[in-house]
């Protein structure tokens, strides 16, 4: 969208103002809301990564193989991407409407 200038120069709105109406459509408020969950999965596969650290795994049904370690890093992500979708810990809306703002140029 473009608007006119007390001297007739077309000009564009400023970005900001631009997602603030571009998060006003569904398509756009569906893609912050993913956003927001997908940021909240990483803060959760984050919290969770130490948990598995501690874990011994040598005397588990694949002992410890190098295989072993080079999946647990999915399984952490794919364990903080199931609890985000879930509700967590309720830090989606949060964040979700904390994008909202920033969008908005609140803060």
């Amino acid at each position: 969208m473009t608007s006119i200038a007390a001297t007739g120069v077309l000009r564009a709105p400023p970005a900001a103002a631009q997602q603030a109406r571009n998060a006003d459509t569904p398509a756009n408020a569906q893609k912050l809301h993913q956003a927001a969950e997908d940021f909240a999965a990483v803060a959760l596969g984050e919290m969770l990564s130490p948990m598995f650290d501690t874990v011994d795994t040598a005397d588990g049904m694949f002992g410890g193989s190098a295989g072993e370690a080079a999946f647990k890093p999915m399984l952490v992500a794919e364990m903080g991407k199931q609890i985000a979708r879930s509700g967590g810990l309720g830090l989606v809306e949060p964040i979700y409407q904390q994008m909202l703002r920033m969008q908005e140029g609140r803060r």
